[in-house]
């Protein structure tokens, strides 16, 4: 998941134990807006490509019958060592010449990898959880030009020289620029009252363990 193009939703992973299912496709199911929060209950999945093609994915991950607990977890943008989004900021930030990628207003759902594959044993070994999960950090609230801060805090660098949106677009088209210049407030509820306790809830300590 961790070796995606910056932009590009996490990849659906499928693991399927005796009649337990559990996938992972990522937050963009839920429309970007400046001010609405999103819990697992919230509509989404019929507004842009991105959005449709989670709609499928999940229809696709979905068994048959109401016999099989199936699980769904909606991951933000992941981080980990290795690639993926943070492999793609690291030599601009190291540079001195990171920053917020837009206005930096957007919202940033993300999760740490560990979490997400927490959260993805979690809901297969207990029997209670169902249904759809965001894999998300508690932090639902944090911005881009927040998570710039941070990376920029974690590497000892400045962070606040801006993407511009124009550029953004030019360089990885429409559909994938509206995945980085608006964002979501997603927040993981139902994570949460399913009993899974986060290894990474805040972004500080997450970043600081990704590029050590």
């Amino acid at each position: 998941t961790s070796s995606l193009p910056l932009g590009c939703p996490p990849a659906m992973h499928l693991s399927t134990w005796q009649e337990r299912t559990s996938s992972t496709p990522s937050a963009a199911y839920y429309q970007p807006s400046p001010t609405a929060e999103y819990d697992e209950d919230s509509p989404g999945g019929d507004f842009d490509f991105f959005s449709n093609l989670v709609t499928k994915w999940e229809a696709a991950a979905r068994l048959p019958g109401d016999s099989t607990r199936q699980v769904v977890v909606r991951s933000g943008v992941v981080l980990g060592r290795g690639g993926g989004a943070i492999g793609r900021m690291l030599l601009p930030f190291h540079l001195g010449l990171g920053g917020p990628i837009g206005s930096g207003h957007q919202f940033f759902p993300w999760i740490h990898i560990r979490d997400l594959a927490g959260i993805l044993v979690h809901a297969l070994e207990a029997s209670h959880v169902q249904g759809v999960l965001n894999g998300v950090a508690p932090a639902s609230a944090t911005t881009n030009a927040e998570f710039a801060r941070a990376l920029g805090s974690a590497l000892g660098r400045p962070a606040f020289i801006p993407f511009p949106s124009t550029v953004v677009r030019a360089i990885f088209g429409r559909e994938r620029a509206i995945m980085l210049l608006e964002g979501q407030k997603v927040v993981p509820r139902r994570t949460l009252a399913a009993g899974y306790q986060y290894s990474f809830p805040e972004l500080g300590v997450a970043l600081k363990e990704v590029i050590a």
